[in-house]
């Protein structure tokens, strides 16, 4: 009998059975940022203890750190502190760190693939949930809390509890104005934000194997939202080209040593999983959300929902929460939607391509007059690609705001906050109430080109129609 890729890395490194049945499992990789590593520093200097493999642990800033100033000291005092701290600790202990002044710091989730870090076949932690993204590369990667950040610190392994394999099919040509985002969030709203615990998804089906691994890990990058505690693909050709020649990949003779080992590690075509979904492609349509969670989407030629809609008093309650939070009018269309803010940016929709994508069909557009635009390069090497093909000069020409790289507006532990109920039409993760900064803020997920095209329309809109994207026929 065959074996998934998750029970060959799970088999690969365990380290130790428990008495609690958990297994002590090696971790490769353990990347790490200024928000959840201080304190586990700080136990780790309370225990006299060293960080056990230095050379395995890299760091970079991102959640806190400003995006429209870039020297220090920052006008915000606890954002100067943390990154000092880092700076501190990653001298001390002898971690590679991604400062802001190397040209190559950013989201922790973009830097460990654009440096070759993030690797097939590989355990990868970071204090951060959606560390699920690296993924994308036949990794099994966890967020973890920062009692087990020390715990990786100290020992460079973790307990864990090893989880049901679940594979999720997507099968078909999406049709156009249809992306990765769409993807993900079809897939949350059919199984919902809880219907992944205790899983690992396993993505595949023709599209993804078409997709490129940026595509991959907008994917991968929200397994978190669904319940599963990681997701990934298997690696292939797309995996390969990719990592060939970035900084910590191998070269030479150890490179394709390394290739054998990352097919080897792809699950097996006669293993079986603990659960299989298929979805059409041209079922997933431009999607975005409604609510106050991940898997309360929609198309966006749909209603919103109606409390009598729901069969269960449980979802009616859940449905009556979120109404009343965004203030939207029950079995209102979503499309029209007015909106203040427009961010494209985050650990999901960061990347070179999210920002190629928009502004070939940005070029020409305006951003309407009553809606605040910002886009934020989830990288350094992002934002330098990005000035060398003038993707920057076409989106401040149409209205945005070009920051610099961070986490910015997805969780706002930094200074890009939303205003009172200012509603944001976003390319992040969550919408979790006050997940923009502002504890009445409201968030509507969507793909980049659906912010670009609310934010040109001034409402929700369907960039099929505003950009003339394809057929903008009805879903």
């Amino acid at each position: 009998m065959g074996k998934s890729l998750y029970e060959k890395v799970w088999e690969s490194h365990a380290a130790a059975e428990l008495s609690n049945g958990q297994t002590q499992l090696l971790i490769d990789t353990h990347l790490i940022h200024e928000v959840t590593s201080p304190q586990a520093f700080g136990m780790l200097r309370d225990l006299g203890l060293p960080v056990r493999h230095p050379k395995r642990t890299f760091a970079t800033v991102d959640h806190i750190v400003p995006t429209d100033q870039f020297e220090q000291p920052f006008a915000d005092p606890l954002a100067d502190a943390m990154i000092k701290e880092l700076d501190r600790n990653a001298k001390e202990f002898g971690v590679t760190y991604f400062d802001l002044k190397s040209g190559k710091q950013g989201i922790v989730h973009v830097v460990g693939p654009e440096q070759g870090i993030t690797q097939p076949g590989t355990t990868i932690a970071c204090g951060d949930s959606h560390t699920a993204t690296h993924g994308a590369f036949g990794a099994i990667a966890f967020g973890i809390g920062t009692t087990q950040v020390r715990d990786v610190l100290a020992s460079q392994s973790m307990a864990m509890s090893k989880l049901q394999v679940r594979r999720i099919n997507v099968d078909g040509r999406l049709r156009p104005g249809v992306y990765a985002k769409d993807v993900i969030l079809h897939i949350i709203a059919q199984l919902g934000a809880k219907g992944g615990i205790g899983y690992a998804y396993e993505f595949g089906g023709s599209v993804f194997d078409n997709f490129t691994m940026e595509e991959r890990m907008t994917v991968c990058n929200m397994t978190i939202e669904g319940g599963a505690r990681c997701g990934y693909v298997n690696p292939d050709e797309t995996t390969f080209e990719y990592l060939k020649g970035r900084n910590y990949s191998p070269t030479g003779a150890e490179w394709d040593a390394a290739v054998e080992r990352w097919r080897a590690v792809a699950s097996d075509a006669d293993c079986t999983f603990d659960d299989l979904v298929e979805i059409r492609a041209e079922d997933v349509a431009p999607s975005v959300t409604w609510g106050i969670s991940p898997d309360q989407g929609l198309p966006i030629t749909g209603n919103v929902p109606r409390v009598e809609d729901a069969d269960t008093p449980a979802a009616k309650a859940s449905i009556a929460e979120a109404l009343e939070y965004m203030k939207l009018e029950p079995g209102s269309p979503i499309k029209g939607t007015s909106i203040d803010v427009a961010f494209v940016g985050s650990c999901t929709n960061g990347r070179l391509s999210d920002f190629r994508e928009v502004a070939q069909y940005l070029k020409g557009h305006r951003v309407a007059d009553s809606v605040k635009a910002i886009a934020v390069p989830g990288s350094q090497i992002v934002d330098a690609l990005c000035r060398k093909e003038g993707i920057n000069e076409i989106f401040t020409e149409a209205g945005f705001e070009w920051r610099g790289a961070g986490c910015s507006m997805c969780l706002a532990m930094n200074p890009d906050k939303l205003i009172g109920d200012q509603i944001c039409a976003s390319s992040s993760n969550r919408n979790f109430k006050g997940r923009q900064g502002s504890p009445v803020g409201r968030t509507v997920l969507m793909s980049p080109l659906m912010v670009a095209a609310a934010a040109v329309r001034g409402c929700v809109s369907d960039a099929r129609e505003v950009f003339e994207v394809g057929e903008a026929a009805a879903v």
